[in-house]
């Protein structure tokens, strides 16, 4: 009788390559769920944790669609499960071979637990708005995994030799670094805090929207500057990841100024978390690509 694993794969086939990229949707989709739980205001839907109420895990009718909503989105982490050990299993046949993909897979496991512990500890805060906000930023770093695991089962491994990335590159990634965490804050200040009787972080949200502004700017100018340097001869592979990320700050500036303009609506607040996700995943395979060019490809700038 053959053994339980032989059915695993022993090289990065296409099972492997399908789950990495469900991998990095059920990542950014858990981020857009989590999202509309905040945005309708049923952050305490269901008002304790881990069970919804105190007497039942399940929720009850009689708490309504925000209860419904806020259960709900609990339930994915059943999925972000399944498709983390479905990762995990594609993968361990190949943990000596691709210890990337290896970790990874660990990773992006360890850190359903971790995110399951911290929006429990989110709901007994009543929402505290910077629980809530370290809750997306967790979230966006396991993006930026899942990110690189479709990367290294589309690409294989760095080469041995690999070139460093340059400072244009990195200045874009601290660029979006410090833009994620203004808005994360600017966030907490504003409305959608989840539930109405949820306090805010007290500081100036029109204020913060302004100094939020200025690393987006400074995040979309340094990205032009990084596709001008990247020679299409040389980075055929990575230029396109580059103009998509473009594409992407773009979409984000724009909904960033029609937020402040409109009064800061639901729909463009979600609409802003997914884009989010969206740049962080692709400014990951633009890095993770510059990284994986041989030495020759090098130029002084990216």
């Amino acid at each position: 009788m053959p053994p339980t694993s032989s059915w695993l794969p022993e090289s990065v086939d296409a099972r492997v390559r399908r789950i990495a990229w469900a991998s990095l949707a059920v990542q950014i989709g858990i981020v857009g769920t989590g999202g509309a739980v905040r945005l309708t205001g049923s952050g305490l839907g269901c008002p304790t944790w881990p069970r919804c109420t105190p007497d039942t895990y399940v929720v009850l009718p009689e708490q309504g669609i925000h209860g419904a909503i806020e259960f709900g989105n609990r339930m994915l982490t059943f999925v972000l499960t399944a498709v983390a050990l479905l990762a995990l299993a594609a993968v361990f046949r190949l943990r000596r071979q691709r210890p990337d993909l290896w970790r990874a897979a660990l990773i992006l496991a360890a850190g359903i637990p971790a995110q399951a512990g911290l929006g429990g500890l989110t709901v007994l805060t009543g929402l505290n708005p910077w629980l809530v906000g370290a809750h997306f930023i967790v979230s966006a770093l396991l993006v930026l995994v899942a990110a690189l695991f479709v990367v290294r089962a589309l690409d294989g491994p760095p080469p041995q030799g690999a070139r460093p990335v340059g400072p244009l590159a990195w200045l874009v990634v601290a660029a979006v670094a410090v833009t994620l965490a203004l808005g994360v804050v600017t966030t907490g200040a504003g409305p959608h805090a989840g539930d109405a009787a949820t306090p805010r972080n007290g500081l100036d949200v029109e204020r913060l929207q302004h100094v939020h502004s200025i690393p987006a700017y400074a995040m979309l100018g340094l990205t032009v500057g990084l596709l001008v340097s990247l020679r299409p001869a040389r980075f055929g592979r990575v230029r396109p990841l580059v103009w998509g990320l473009l594409a992407l700050q773009v979409a984000q500036v724009v909904v960033g100024i029609s937020q402040a303009r409109l009064g800061v609506p639901a729909l463009l607040v979600g609409l802003h978390m997914l884009l989010a996700c969206g740049v962080v995943a692709t400014l990951t395979a633009v890095v993770a690509r510059l990284r994986a060019l041989p030495p020759a490809s090098a130029t002084t700038i990216a």
